[in-house]
């Protein structure tokens, strides 16, 4: 039972790593959804959808 401690503390703290990574993504993602409706609303494009000559 010595080793217990260490285990679940080291099970906890890759779960809140996991945890605040994924929360760090979903927020990222968020944001940059935002950001690319804004320039998306001004009017500006992508390059991928210019006309190539």
């Amino acid at each position: 039972m010595q080793h217990a401690v260490f285990i679940y503390a080291s099970y906890g703290a890759a779960a809140l790593g996991l945890g605040v990574l994924t929360l760090w993504l979903v927020l990222d993602y968020r944001a940059q959804a935002r950001a690319l409706a804004d320039l998306e609303a001004r009017g500006v494009r992508r390059r991928s959808e210019r006309n190539r000559p």
